[in-house]
């Protein structure tokens, strides 16, 4: 299935899209390359976008570095997010594969890459973002029972755990690399440069 079809549906019926996934194989690599990456370039284009539109005083440097930070980011925090669920799994009744661990991670994370797109827009963009994160818990919570047989009354348990450490993770890596990368470019954090 190619990627904007699975988006559409993993979105739009996440329900019996979880099923078709549940009977396809795929690893940690096969999703990165054909989903992860090409969704996280399609996130950070969003930061492009507000710096091409509305740069202002801050410049189109800062927006660029938020885009490759953003983008780094969500490749890492992908990689250590599905090992660290599927070493989960025993602890909650589910099974330990990381395959369908990676197939869970990454697309209940396609909500969240889309609201990264559409972060540009003035105003309602983070609100539409935070949607965006929200319906990432749901369509995570809805894969979670096929992918990963997790029991009826450990699934919202074991959806959060792995959830909070996905965003915990991406915002640790959004902060150390922010750090590095501005520091490198001889800016702050806020784009002016020192």
């Amino acid at each position: 299935m190619n990627l904007i079809e699975r988006a559409k549906n993993i979105l739009l019926t996440p329900k019996t899209e979880w099923d078709v996934i549940n009977g396809e194989t795929a690893t940690t690599q096969s999703l990165l390359m054909g989903y992860v990456l090409p969704l996280s370039i399609v996130a950070a284009a969003g930061s492009l976008l507000k710096g091409l539109l509305f740069a202002g005083g801050v410049g189109l440097k800062y927006f660029i570095v938020t885009a490759v930070i953003g983008f780094i980011a969500s490749v890492v925090a992908f990689f250590i997010t599905v090992i660290i669920v599927d070493m989960l799994a025993p602890s909650f009744g589910s099974e330990k594969d990381m395959g369908k661990s990676a197939q869970l991670v990454a697309y209940s994370g396609t909500a969240s890459y889309i609201g990264g797109l559409l972060a540009f827009i003035p105003i309602i963009g983070w609100l539409i973002s935070l949607a965006a994160w929200a319906y990432g818990v749901y369509l995570m919570y809805l894969g979670i029972g096929p992918l990963k047989k997790t029991p009826e009354d450990k699934k919202v348990v074991y959806m959060l755990v792995a959830f909070i450490i996905m965003v915990v993770l991406y915002f640790m890596l959004v902060a150390i690399l922010g750090v590095v990368m501005f520091a490198a470019m001889g800016m702050t954090a806020t784009g002016l440069l020192r």
